[in-house]
């Protein structure tokens, strides 16, 4: 199609114009009789379809008078402005809808990649969070072991305590009674000396010797005494230090029995997550789904637009073609 309004029938007409003033129609005196306008490729094309119809023009130019002629031209040349119009508005319009239609294509085909990306990122951070909840699964697992080592340590130390107590209890009671036996046997002593000195003096020296053994003895009790003495300050001291053990593991038994329960808490908020994110990824799967059902839905539709242009394409053509048999009509009448 010619460009600037240029046409079959302006060029027609600038001929004749040249043509009635005597001069030749040559393609450089159409384009300036045209204002300068047009592509020479294209008026010389238009010079070669005139001269072919010339016989048939000069004909219908000796048949119809001057004025009718002209209005004969003007009615082609603007029948044919008219024709071109709507065409170049049916192209314009049908590009513009297909532009629309790519946008909106486009559009979509980004929304499904953005889509797909934010599926990927949610099935990465719901991996992360299984690793994390494996990772606390094995940090529960490895406390609750240490735990019950401790609990039976625990239980060793209170089995030795009771022991410790058990022997506590036995010293005090073999010193209680060696107190008791030196009590009885001071008494034994104190009434055997008065017995003693009752007898007769000859028995003194006799006496005498048996209190020096009795002292012996004594001092071999005493010894007796200190050292049981001494193994029970021994005994009450381990007693101490087995209750401050105890205590200390009794505290630390608390503070991993509050560790206990912060893993659990810290697995129960995990689980929480994990579910959430769960049903997140359904629902962007959903949407997924809604949104290709969409995008299959345009491809119809452009398919569809598509087939309309085609169709509108061929009955272009087919205007086209009766506009030509119009001129070619009016030209030969």
């Amino acid at each position: 199609m010619a460009r600037g309004g240029i046409n079959k029938a302006v060029v027609q007409q600038a001929r004749q114009v040249l043509i009635a003033r005597g001069e030749h129609p040559s393609i450089d005196a159409v384009r300036i009789q045209l204002g300068n306008t047009g592509s020479k490729t294209t008026i010389h094309r238009y010079l070669k379809e005139l001269e072919v119809l010339k016989p048939a023009a000069l004909q219908g130019v000796a048949a119809l008078s001057e004025p009718l002629s002209k209005l004969v031209a003007q009615l082609a040349a603007q029948l044919q402005e008219e024709g071109d119009a709507r065409i170049e508005q049916a192209e314009a319009a049908f590009e513009q809808q297909r532009e629309q239609l790519e946008a909106q294509l486009q559009l979509a085909q980004q929304a499904l990649a953005a889509a797909h990306q934010q599926q990927q990122i949610q099935a990465q951070a719901l991996k992360a969070e299984s690793e994390r909840l494996a990772a606390t699964h094995s940090t529960l697992q490895a406390e609750q072991l240490r735990s019950a080592s401790l609990n039976q340590a625990l239980g060793e130390l209170q089995v030795r305590l009771a022991d410790k107590d058990e022997q506590v209890r036995s010293l005090e009671e073999k010193h209680r009674h060696a107190r008791d036996a030196l009590e009885h046997y001071r008494t034994a002593s104190r009434e055997q000396r008065e017995q003693d000195q009752r007898r007769h003096e000859t028995q003194v020296q006799q006496l005498q010797v048996e209190l020096r053994q009795v002292q012996q003895g004594m001092i071999v009790k005493q010894d007796e005494l200190t050292r049981l003495h001494r193994d029970n300050e021994r005994l009450l001291g381990e007693h101490r230090q087995a209750s401050s053990e105890r205590q200390v593991q009794d505290q630390l038994l608390e503070q991993r029995d509050a560790q206990i329960q912060g893993l659990r808490t810290i697995l129960a908020q995990a689980q929480g997550a994990s579910e959430e994110m769960r049903r997140q990824l359904q629902t962007q799967e959903q949407s997924l789904e809604s949104k290709r059902g969409l995008c299959a839905e345009q491809g119809r539709q452009l398919q569809y637009l598509q087939d309309e242009l085609l169709k509108r394409d061929e009955a272009l053509k087919a205007c086209r073609l009766q506009l030509a048999e119009g001129q070619a009509a009016n030209t030969r009448q």
